[in-house]
Protein backbone atom coordinates (compact mmCIF):
# COMPACT_ATOMS: atom_id res chain seq x y z
CA UNK A 1 0.00 0.00 0.00
CA UNK A 2 1.38 3.38 -0.99
CA UNK A 3 1.19 5.88 1.85
CA UNK A 4 -0.27 9.29 1.07
CA UNK A 5 1.89 12.39 1.53
CA UNK A 6 1.03 14.78 4.35
CA UNK A 7 1.80 18.50 4.58
CA UNK A 8 1.34 21.28 7.13
CA UNK A 9 -0.99 24.04 5.92
CA UNK A 10 -1.93 25.93 9.09
CA UNK A 11 -0.44 26.92 12.45
CA UNK A 12 -1.77 28.38 15.69
CA UNK A 13 0.13 29.20 18.88
CA UNK A 14 -0.58 30.61 22.32
CA UNK A 15 2.60 30.74 24.38
CA UNK A 16 4.26 32.61 27.25
CA UNK A 17 6.30 34.58 24.68
CA UNK A 18 3.57 35.32 22.14
CA UNK A 19 -0.18 34.86 21.69
CA UNK A 20 -0.07 34.22 17.94
CA UNK A 21 2.34 32.36 15.67
CA UNK A 22 4.10 35.55 14.44
CA UNK A 23 4.46 36.84 18.01
CA UNK A 24 5.76 33.45 19.17
CA UNK A 25 8.30 33.23 16.34
CA UNK A 26 9.47 36.79 17.00
CA UNK A 27 9.91 35.96 20.69
CA UNK A 28 11.96 32.88 19.82
CA UNK A 29 14.27 34.74 17.45
CA UNK A 30 14.80 37.52 19.99
CA UNK A 31 15.60 35.12 22.81
CA UNK A 32 12.74 36.34 25.00
CA UNK A 33 12.23 34.62 28.35
CA UNK A 34 8.61 34.01 29.26
CA UNK A 35 9.39 33.45 32.95
CA UNK A 36 8.36 35.83 35.72
CA UNK A 37 6.72 35.98 39.15
CA UNK A 38 3.36 34.20 39.27
CA UNK A 39 0.42 36.59 39.00
CA UNK A 40 -2.51 34.17 39.02
CA UNK A 41 -2.38 33.27 42.72
CA UNK A 42 -0.33 33.90 45.85
CA UNK A 43 2.74 31.68 45.51
CA UNK A 44 4.68 33.16 48.43
CA UNK A 45 4.64 29.92 50.45
CA UNK A 46 5.76 27.70 47.55
CA UNK A 47 9.34 26.60 46.89
CA UNK A 48 9.00 28.03 43.38
CA UNK A 49 7.30 31.39 42.98
CA UNK A 50 7.56 31.96 39.24
CA UNK A 51 6.35 30.38 36.01
CA UNK A 52 5.93 31.03 32.29
CA UNK A 53 2.39 32.38 32.28
CA UNK A 54 0.55 33.68 29.23
CA UNK A 55 0.79 37.46 28.91
CA UNK A 56 -2.24 39.59 28.08
CA UNK A 57 -4.57 36.69 27.39
CA UNK A 58 -8.19 37.62 28.10
CA UNK A 59 -10.78 34.92 27.45
CA UNK A 60 -13.42 37.61 26.84
CA UNK A 61 -11.56 38.59 23.68
CA UNK A 62 -12.45 35.15 22.33
CA UNK A 63 -15.61 34.01 24.11
CA UNK A 64 -18.62 35.71 25.63
CA UNK A 65 -18.83 35.37 29.40
CA UNK A 66 -21.48 32.64 29.36
CA UNK A 67 -19.53 30.55 26.86
CA UNK A 68 -16.21 31.01 28.68
CA UNK A 69 -17.73 29.55 31.86
CA UNK A 70 -18.23 26.25 30.04
CA UNK A 71 -14.52 25.78 29.31
CA UNK A 72 -11.51 25.14 31.50
CA UNK A 73 -8.52 27.28 30.54
CA UNK A 74 -6.86 24.38 28.72
CA UNK A 75 -9.95 24.03 26.51
CA UNK A 76 -10.09 27.78 25.90
CA UNK A 77 -6.47 27.66 24.75
CA UNK A 78 -7.31 24.77 22.42
CA UNK A 79 -10.16 26.62 20.75
CA UNK A 80 -8.09 29.80 20.34
CA UNK A 81 -5.13 28.10 18.66
CA UNK A 82 -7.38 25.90 16.52
CA UNK A 83 -9.12 29.03 15.22
CA UNK A 84 -5.79 30.64 14.33
CA UNK A 85 -4.65 27.49 12.54
CA UNK A 86 -7.92 27.18 10.65
CA UNK A 87 -7.74 30.78 9.43
CA UNK A 88 -4.07 30.41 8.58
CA UNK A 89 -4.80 27.32 6.49
CA UNK A 90 -7.66 28.95 4.58
CA UNK A 91 -9.98 26.08 5.51
CA UNK A 92 -12.33 28.50 7.22
CA UNK A 93 -13.41 29.78 3.80
CA UNK A 94 -13.17 26.52 1.83
CA UNK A 95 -15.90 23.93 1.24
CA UNK A 96 -14.64 20.53 2.38
CA UNK A 97 -16.08 17.18 3.39
CA UNK A 98 -16.61 17.46 7.15
CA UNK A 99 -16.71 13.67 7.42
CA UNK A 100 -13.08 13.62 6.26
CA UNK A 101 -11.72 16.10 8.83
CA UNK A 102 -10.69 14.89 12.28
CA UNK A 103 -9.24 16.20 15.51
CA UNK A 104 -6.53 14.54 17.59
CA UNK A 105 -5.62 16.63 20.61
CA UNK A 106 -3.07 16.12 23.36
CA UNK A 107 -3.18 17.14 27.01
CA UNK A 108 -1.20 15.58 29.81
CA UNK A 109 -3.51 16.76 32.60
CA UNK A 110 -6.63 18.39 31.18
CA UNK A 111 -8.88 20.55 33.34
CA UNK A 112 -6.74 20.85 36.45
CA UNK A 113 -8.04 24.36 37.20
CA UNK A 114 -11.61 23.09 37.22
CA UNK A 115 -10.83 20.06 39.36
CA UNK A 116 -8.94 22.18 41.88
CA UNK A 117 -11.69 24.79 42.18
CA UNK A 118 -14.54 22.32 42.54
CA UNK A 119 -12.79 20.24 45.19
CA UNK A 120 -11.61 23.28 47.13
CA UNK A 121 -15.12 24.74 47.11
CA UNK A 122 -16.53 21.44 48.37
CA UNK A 123 -14.04 21.14 51.24
CA UNK A 124 -14.84 24.67 52.37
CA UNK A 125 -18.54 23.86 52.71
CA UNK A 126 -20.57 21.84 55.17
CA UNK A 127 -20.28 18.59 53.25
CA UNK A 128 -23.35 19.17 51.12
CA UNK A 129 -22.44 18.32 47.52
CA UNK A 130 -22.77 21.44 45.40
CA UNK A 131 -20.85 20.74 42.22
CA UNK A 132 -21.18 22.59 38.95
CA UNK A 133 -22.97 20.69 36.17
CA UNK A 134 -19.97 21.65 34.03
CA UNK A 135 -17.46 20.07 36.46
CA UNK A 136 -16.94 16.80 34.58
CA UNK A 137 -17.31 18.17 31.02
CA UNK A 138 -14.81 20.94 31.79
CA UNK A 139 -12.30 18.64 33.46
CA UNK A 140 -12.00 15.62 31.16
CA UNK A 141 -8.96 15.75 28.91
CA UNK A 142 -10.82 14.79 25.73
CA UNK A 143 -13.18 17.76 25.88
CA UNK A 144 -10.80 20.13 24.08
CA UNK A 145 -10.81 18.03 20.92
CA UNK A 146 -14.53 17.49 21.28
CA UNK A 147 -15.16 21.23 21.49
CA UNK A 148 -13.07 21.86 18.37
CA UNK A 149 -15.07 19.30 16.40
CA UNK A 150 -18.38 20.71 17.67
CA UNK A 151 -17.40 24.27 16.68
CA UNK A 152 -16.45 23.34 13.12
CA UNK A 153 -18.65 20.30 12.51
CA UNK A 154 -15.73 17.92 11.99
CA UNK A 155 -17.04 14.34 11.96
CA UNK A 156 -13.81 12.47 11.27
CA UNK A 157 -11.76 10.55 13.85
CA UNK A 158 -11.64 12.41 17.15
CA UNK A 159 -9.74 11.45 20.28
CA UNK A 160 -7.22 12.68 22.81
CA UNK A 161 -3.69 11.45 23.39
CA UNK A 162 -2.52 11.43 27.00
CA UNK A 163 1.17 10.61 27.35
CA UNK A 164 2.29 13.32 29.78
CA UNK A 165 4.67 15.77 28.11
CA UNK A 166 4.65 13.71 24.89
CA UNK A 167 0.86 14.12 24.49
CA UNK A 168 0.78 16.73 21.72
CA UNK A 169 3.62 15.10 19.76
CA UNK A 170 1.73 11.81 20.07
CA UNK A 171 -1.30 13.58 18.55
CA UNK A 172 0.82 14.75 15.60
CA UNK A 173 2.19 11.26 14.93
CA UNK A 174 -1.28 9.71 15.06
CA UNK A 175 -2.69 12.39 12.75
CA UNK A 176 0.09 11.77 10.25
CA UNK A 177 -0.67 8.06 10.18
CA UNK A 178 -4.45 8.42 9.85
CA UNK A 179 -4.04 10.65 6.80
CA UNK A 180 -1.34 8.44 5.31
CA UNK A 181 -3.67 5.46 5.56
CA UNK A 182 -6.58 7.28 3.95
CA UNK A 183 -8.77 7.47 7.06
CA UNK A 184 -9.13 11.26 6.73
CA UNK A 185 -7.96 14.13 4.53
CA UNK A 186 -7.33 16.76 7.20
CA UNK A 187 -6.58 16.82 10.91
CA UNK A 188 -6.52 19.66 13.40
CA UNK A 189 -3.92 18.35 15.81
CA UNK A 190 -1.86 19.68 18.69
CA UNK A 191 -2.23 20.15 22.40
CA UNK A 192 -2.97 22.53 25.24
CA UNK A 193 -2.26 22.72 28.96
CA UNK A 194 -3.15 25.05 31.84
CA UNK A 195 -1.43 23.78 34.97
CA UNK A 196 -0.11 27.04 36.41
CA UNK A 197 -2.15 26.87 39.61
CA UNK A 198 -1.61 25.83 43.22
CA UNK A 199 -1.96 22.12 42.50
CA UNK A 200 0.29 22.14 39.44
CA UNK A 201 3.01 24.18 41.10
CA UNK A 202 2.81 22.30 44.39
CA UNK A 203 2.78 18.90 42.75
CA UNK A 204 5.83 19.52 40.59
CA UNK A 205 7.60 21.17 43.54
CA UNK A 206 6.99 18.02 45.59
CA UNK A 207 8.73 16.06 42.84
CA UNK A 208 11.66 18.52 43.01
CA UNK A 209 11.21 18.87 39.26
CA UNK A 210 11.01 22.68 39.12
CA UNK A 211 13.70 25.31 39.20
CA UNK A 212 13.79 27.28 42.46
CA UNK A 213 15.78 30.20 41.05
CA UNK A 214 13.34 32.70 42.55
CA UNK A 215 15.91 35.51 42.55
CA UNK A 216 16.24 35.41 38.75
CA UNK A 217 13.26 33.76 37.00
CA UNK A 218 14.21 35.01 33.54
CA UNK A 219 17.35 32.86 33.52
CA UNK A 220 15.89 29.89 35.41
CA UNK A 221 15.29 27.69 32.37
CA UNK A 222 18.85 26.69 31.45
CA UNK A 223 18.83 23.64 29.18
CA UNK A 224 22.25 21.96 28.94
CA UNK A 225 23.84 24.45 31.35
CA UNK A 226 25.96 23.12 34.23
CA UNK A 227 23.91 25.04 36.82
CA UNK A 228 20.42 24.01 35.64
CA UNK A 229 18.16 23.08 38.55
CA UNK A 230 14.85 22.02 37.02
CA UNK A 231 12.25 23.09 34.50
CA UNK A 232 10.02 26.16 34.55
CA UNK A 233 6.27 25.49 34.50
CA UNK A 234 4.54 26.92 31.44
CA UNK A 235 1.10 27.00 29.84
CA UNK A 236 -0.51 27.50 26.45
CA UNK A 237 -1.26 25.57 23.31
CA UNK A 238 -0.33 24.84 19.73
CA UNK A 239 -2.41 23.69 16.75
CA UNK A 240 -1.34 22.41 13.35
CA UNK A 241 -3.37 21.60 10.26
CA UNK A 242 -2.12 18.36 8.73
CA UNK A 243 -3.48 17.79 5.24
CA UNK A 244 -3.18 15.19 2.51
CA UNK A 245 -1.01 16.69 -0.22
CA UNK A 246 -3.51 16.31 -3.07
CA UNK A 247 -6.28 17.86 -0.98
CA UNK A 248 -4.03 20.83 -0.17
CA UNK A 249 -2.94 21.31 -3.78
CA UNK A 250 -6.49 21.16 -5.13
CA UNK A 251 -7.52 24.09 -2.98
CA UNK A 252 -4.31 26.05 -3.56
CA UNK A 253 -3.22 25.98 0.08
CA UNK A 254 0.13 27.38 1.17
CA UNK A 255 2.41 24.64 2.48
CA UNK A 256 4.79 25.19 5.38
CA UNK A 257 6.52 21.81 5.27
CA UNK A 258 5.98 18.13 4.60
CA UNK A 259 5.45 15.72 7.50
CA UNK A 260 7.66 12.78 6.58
CA UNK A 261 7.68 10.50 9.61
CA UNK A 262 7.00 9.92 13.24
CA UNK A 263 8.11 7.55 15.95
CA UNK A 264 7.12 6.38 19.42
CA UNK A 265 8.97 4.44 22.09
CA UNK A 266 9.09 3.80 25.83
CA UNK A 267 11.96 4.03 28.30
CA UNK A 268 10.51 1.25 30.50
CA UNK A 269 12.76 2.60 33.23
CA UNK A 270 11.19 4.87 35.89
CA UNK A 271 8.00 6.84 36.63
CA UNK A 272 9.61 10.26 36.25
CA UNK A 273 13.33 9.85 35.46
CA UNK A 274 14.63 9.19 31.93
CA UNK A 275 16.78 6.21 31.04
CA UNK A 276 20.22 7.63 31.96
CA UNK A 277 21.76 6.20 28.78
CA UNK A 278 19.02 7.68 26.60
CA UNK A 279 18.00 4.33 25.12
CA UNK A 280 14.34 5.29 24.71
CA UNK A 281 15.30 8.66 23.22
CA UNK A 282 17.65 7.00 20.75
CA UNK A 283 15.02 4.43 19.79
CA UNK A 284 12.29 7.00 19.15
CA UNK A 285 14.57 9.04 16.87
CA UNK A 286 15.68 5.86 15.06
CA UNK A 287 12.04 4.82 14.61
CA UNK A 288 11.32 8.25 13.14
CA UNK A 289 14.22 8.12 10.68
CA UNK A 290 13.15 4.66 9.54
CA UNK A 291 9.52 5.73 9.20
CA UNK A 292 10.57 8.77 7.17
CA UNK A 293 12.94 6.73 5.01
CA UNK A 294 15.88 9.05 5.65
CA UNK A 295 19.46 8.59 6.80
CA UNK A 296 20.89 10.16 9.97
CA UNK A 297 23.20 12.44 7.99
CA UNK A 298 20.19 14.08 6.30
CA UNK A 299 18.97 15.67 9.55
CA UNK A 300 19.87 19.35 9.86
CA UNK A 301 18.08 20.40 13.05
CA UNK A 302 16.66 18.89 16.24
CA UNK A 303 14.34 20.76 18.57
CA UNK A 304 15.15 18.76 21.68
CA UNK A 305 13.02 17.95 24.70
CA UNK A 306 15.69 19.89 26.65
CA UNK A 307 13.81 20.67 29.86
CA UNK A 308 16.66 22.06 32.01
CA UNK A 309 16.57 19.08 34.37
CA UNK A 310 19.77 17.49 35.71
CA UNK A 311 19.18 13.99 34.27
CA UNK A 312 17.20 14.63 31.10
CA UNK A 313 19.66 17.12 29.67
CA UNK A 314 22.40 14.51 29.81
CA UNK A 315 20.44 11.53 28.48
CA UNK A 316 19.11 13.19 25.31
CA UNK A 317 22.46 14.46 23.95
CA UNK A 318 23.94 11.03 24.69
CA UNK A 319 21.21 9.50 22.55
CA UNK A 320 21.87 11.98 19.75
CA UNK A 321 25.58 11.20 19.71
CA UNK A 322 24.97 7.45 19.77
CA UNK A 323 22.48 7.57 16.89
CA UNK A 324 24.04 10.24 14.67
CA UNK A 325 27.73 9.61 15.34
CA UNK A 326 30.05 12.24 13.88
CA UNK A 327 27.13 13.88 12.10
CA UNK A 328 25.74 14.89 15.51
CA UNK A 329 28.26 17.75 15.61
CA UNK A 330 26.82 19.14 12.35
CA UNK A 331 23.22 19.24 13.58
CA UNK A 332 21.83 22.55 14.85
CA UNK A 333 20.28 21.60 18.17
CA UNK A 334 18.18 23.80 20.41
CA UNK A 335 15.70 23.86 23.27
CA UNK A 336 12.93 26.41 22.92
CA UNK A 337 11.88 25.55 26.49
CA UNK A 338 14.66 27.90 27.53
CA UNK A 339 12.22 30.65 26.48
CA UNK A 340 8.71 29.23 26.79
CA UNK A 341 9.24 27.07 29.83
CA UNK A 342 7.71 23.61 29.76
CA UNK A 343 4.20 23.57 28.29
CA UNK A 344 3.74 19.97 29.46
CA UNK A 345 1.16 18.22 27.24
CA UNK A 346 1.21 21.15 24.79
CA UNK A 347 5.00 21.19 24.38
CA UNK A 348 5.13 18.87 21.39
CA UNK A 349 2.85 21.13 19.35
CA UNK A 350 4.54 24.43 20.20
CA UNK A 351 7.98 22.95 19.55
CA UNK A 352 6.91 21.32 16.28
CA UNK A 353 5.76 24.76 15.13
CA UNK A 354 9.21 26.15 15.99
CA UNK A 355 10.87 23.36 13.99
CA UNK A 356 8.60 23.98 11.00
CA UNK A 357 9.35 27.70 11.02
CA UNK A 358 13.08 26.93 11.25
CA UNK A 359 12.64 25.01 7.99
CA UNK A 360 10.57 27.77 6.40
CA UNK A 361 12.97 30.59 7.27
CA UNK A 362 16.29 28.67 7.54
CA UNK A 363 16.87 30.10 11.00
CA UNK A 364 17.34 28.04 14.18
CA UNK A 365 16.13 29.86 17.32
CA UNK A 366 18.56 29.93 20.25
CA UNK A 367 18.84 28.01 23.48
CA UNK A 368 19.05 30.97 25.83
CA UNK A 369 20.46 31.21 29.36
CA UNK A 370 23.66 29.31 28.72
CA UNK A 371 26.45 30.40 31.02
CA UNK A 372 28.59 27.37 31.86
CA UNK A 373 29.35 24.19 29.90
CA UNK A 374 28.54 20.91 31.63
CA UNK A 375 31.40 18.42 31.20
CA UNK A 376 28.91 15.53 31.45
CA UNK A 377 27.05 16.70 28.34
CA UNK A 378 28.50 15.98 24.89
CA UNK A 379 29.57 19.27 23.32
CA UNK A 380 27.28 19.70 20.36
CA UNK A 381 25.95 22.74 18.50
CA UNK A 382 23.22 23.75 20.97
CA UNK A 383 22.66 27.16 19.30
CA UNK A 384 23.47 28.84 22.59
CA UNK A 385 22.20 32.37 23.24
CA UNK A 386 21.64 33.60 19.69
CA UNK A 387 19.81 32.32 16.60
CA UNK A 388 21.75 30.80 13.75
CA UNK A 389 21.07 31.17 10.04
CA UNK A 390 21.41 27.70 8.62
CA UNK A 391 19.87 25.73 5.76
CA UNK A 392 17.28 23.46 7.37
CA UNK A 393 15.85 20.86 5.00
CA UNK A 394 14.92 18.25 7.61
CA UNK A 395 14.12 18.82 11.27
CA UNK A 396 13.13 16.54 14.13
CA UNK A 397 11.13 17.52 17.20
CA UNK A 398 11.61 15.40 20.33
CA UNK A 399 9.18 15.19 23.24
CA UNK A 400 9.45 12.87 26.24
CA UNK A 401 6.98 12.38 29.09
CA UNK A 402 6.69 11.03 32.62
CA UNK A 403 6.11 7.29 32.50
CA UNK A 404 8.85 6.96 29.88
CA UNK A 405 6.70 8.00 26.89
CA UNK A 406 8.73 9.23 23.91
CA UNK A 407 7.51 10.80 20.67
CA UNK A 408 9.40 12.29 17.73
CA UNK A 409 8.20 13.76 14.46
CA UNK A 410 10.12 14.70 11.31
CA UNK A 411 9.45 17.56 8.89
CA UNK A 412 11.06 18.40 5.52
CA UNK A 413 11.05 21.37 3.17
CA UNK A 414 8.20 20.77 0.74
CA UNK A 415 9.11 20.00 -2.84
CA UNK A 416 6.75 18.68 -5.51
Amino acid sequence: MELRRVVVTGLGALTPIGNTVPEYWNGLLNGVSGAGPITRFDSSKFKTRFACELKGFDSQNHFDRKEARKYDRFAQYALVVAEEAMKDSGLDTFQYDQDRVGVIWGSGIGGLDTFLKEVMDYTKGDGTPRFSPFFIPKMIADIAGGNISIKYGFRGPNFTTVSACASAANALVDSLNYIRLGKADVFICGGSEAAVNEAGLGGFNALTALSVRNDDPATASRPFDKDRDGFVLGEGGGALVFEELGHALRRGAKIYAEVIGGGLSADAHHMTAPDPEGRGARKVMLNTLEDAGIQPEEVDHINTHGTSTPLGDIAEPKAIVELFGEHAKKISINSTKSMTGHLLGAAGAAEAIAAILAIKYDIVPPTINHFTDDPEIPQLDFTFNKPTKSIVNIALSNTFGFGGHNACIAFRKYTE
